[in-house]
């Protein structure tokens, strides 16, 4: 028997795949070791006591899904000197998946690896298959206020946290992603329970990484006003796995544009994404870290 902790997104997971649930998982774990201890010291005089399992050699490694934006026919924004954003956005999300498989702690995805176009849905889609446990969308927008400079980090949200967010923020965001066939089987109210649980747990761990992710960027790169902002954007709408959209700059903005043209400044925004990564990955339980739930933050 599995006796790795139950999570809530594990527990979707089994119910939508038609397994049997039982309502034991409930008890915190602490009760299950009590349970499990009572039970050995009843049996003692009859057997052996049974030694609690050895830890794998190794646990799976969590999935980070790397997404830069755009790509294909679509060049997403295009800098006051001509740079693409998709060429941008690539190039960063390459070398931030370097440093991250460096350190041995993940296994690193990108919804793309070459200039192809992918639809928001699709890329959503990608992140859900491969079981991501976080997913990163990376960008470098325009404005019509060429003055505007500085990295942002945004999740998502029914409305936008202000007018330049909602400018930015595709508005589509309907979709619901607990309505294919694995959720026909559930009477309504028992599906609207367990995507409320997961929903519930994933904004927890969207707004921790977008803390984390915000407070990392602030050490080495110009910040917007109130950098860490909500919208809708279509592609964070996975509903099981904590997403976050990080604009490194603007390429409406002279100074942005051109930093997000030298190969140095796009490492110094990879590593400090890097730093944002450990400390999410960091906060969360050894059982959150398998599986991909998210945890709520502290407070």
């Amino acid at each position: 028997m599995d006796a790795s902790p139950v999570t809530r997104r594990l527990l979707l997971r089994r119910f939508s795949g038609g397994a049997a649930v039982f309502g034991t998982f409930l008890l915190p774990p602490h009760l299950h070791a009590a349970m499990a201890a009572g039970r050995s010291r009843h049996g003692a005089h009859h057997a052996a006591p049974v030694k609690p399992a050895p830890a794998p050699s190794g646990h799976p490694l969590p999935v980070v899904m790397l997404d830069p934006g755009h790509g294909g026919k679509d060049p997403g924004a295009i800098g006051v000197s001509g740079t693409y954003e998709k060429q941008v956005a690539l190039a960063t999300a390459l070398e931030l998946k370097r440093i991250l498989e460096a350190s041995g702690r993940y296994r690193v995805e990108l919804t793309r690896s070459r200039d192809v176009f992918i639809p928001l849905d699709g890329r959503v889609e990608i992140a859900q298959r491969r079981s991501a446990s976080l997913f990163v969308s990376m960008h470098a927008d325009a404005l019509a206020d060429h003055s505007v400079r500085g990295a942002s980090v945004y999740t998502l949200a029914q409305n936008a946290s202000d007018a330049q967010t909602a400018a930015l923020a595709r508005t589509e965001n309907s979709a619901d992603r607990f309505g294919g066939k694995s959720w026909q089987s559930a009477s309504p109210e028992v599906a609207h329970i367990l995507s409320s649980l997961v929903r519930q747990e994933t904004r927890a761990g969207s707004v921790r990484i977008a803390r984390s992710m915000v407070g990392s960027l602030d050490q080495t790169l110009p910040m917007l006003p109130n950098p860490a902002r909500h919208a809708g954007f279509v592609v964070l709408k996975a509903a099981d796995i904590p997403s976050v959209l990080v604009e490194m700059g603007f390429m409406s903005n002279p100074r942005d544009e051109a930093a997000l043209r030298q190969v140095t400044h796009r490492r110094m925004v990879a590593l400090s994404m890097q730093r944002a990564v450990d400390a999410y990955f960091a906060g969360l339980p050894r059982a959150g870290r398998d599986s991909g739930a998210a945890a709520a933050p502290a407070g």
